[in-house]
């Protein structure tokens, strides 16, 4: 059950030696990209690190933390949102098919020319960078037209920056939960050094390095404590 891989999930610090499946991660991993992204652009790439000499590398750029030091495999989770582009005609020829196989005859040119506006003109618009000049013209836009319609208002390129982060963190945090289903463990972590990462993995100048997640299996010392979660009545709101 859900609840129950929710309580099993929990951020471990030290590993045992004992080895984890590359197969198992690996379906872990393809059951990850199910999770969703904003405007489906799957802005992202999962390497699944399980070379040795590798890994002891990325411990070193993680700080030497114990959980990256111990742990059996890692998956280093990149945002590509300079693919956007490429990831745009991907969904749009998709789409297309995807109108005319399961949409009414009578709508099907309406929807294909709507996903049409959406990936060959909205999708550039949005995802474009260009020194943070296009960004400030988005914001100027989205403050402009919310002056007579609600409106999306976080369009700078770092605002949509974010926006490509958080949907990569939706992917790793499914990943994270479909390991605990599997009975292993992780620790996502957010202290690293991105730049020896990116040149320890080849990765080109539009990739960011967004989340690494350890993985294994815990060792009872792996878990420090009882988990603290601050009182269900300080975060919930009901309007």
């Amino acid at each position: 059950m859900l609840k129950d891989i929710l309580h099993f999930r929990r951020a471990v610090r030290y590993y045992a030696p004992t080895p984890i499946s590359e197969e198992k991660v690996r379906e872990c991993l393809k059951l990850a990209t199910l999770a969703p992204t904003g405007f489906n652009m799957q802005l992202y790439e999962l390497y699944h690190i399980t070379d040795k000499v590798l890994l002891e590398k990325l411990a070193k750029a993680c700080l030497g933390q114990l959980t990256a030091t111990t742990a059996q495999q890692m998956v280093v989770f990149v945002t590509r949102q300079d693919k956007h582009r490429q990831h745009a005609r991907a969904i749009l020829e998709f789409e297309r098919g995807n109108i005319k196989r399961n949409s009414p005859p009578e709508r099907q040119a309406k929807r294909i020319k709507d996903k049409e506006k959406d990936y060959d003109k909205l999708m550039p618009f949005v995802y474009s960078r260009f020194f943070g000049l296009l960004g400030a013209f988005r914001k100027l836009f989205g403050v402009v037209a919310s002056w007579f319609r609600p409106m999306v208002r976080e369009l700078s390129e770092s605002d949509v920056r974010v926006e490509v982060h958080k949907s990569c963190a939706f992917v790793a945090q499914t990943f994270m939960l479909a390991m605990a289903e599997e009975g292993y463990d992780t620790c996502p972590l957010g202290g690293y050094d991105s730049r020896r990462i990116k040149k320890l993995l080849h990765l080109p100048y539009g990739a960011e390095v967004s989340i690494v997640v350890t993985c294994g299996i815990r060792e009872e010392r792996g878990i420090w404590g009882e988990r603290f979660r601050l009182p269900f009545e300080e975060v919930y709101r009901h309007k």
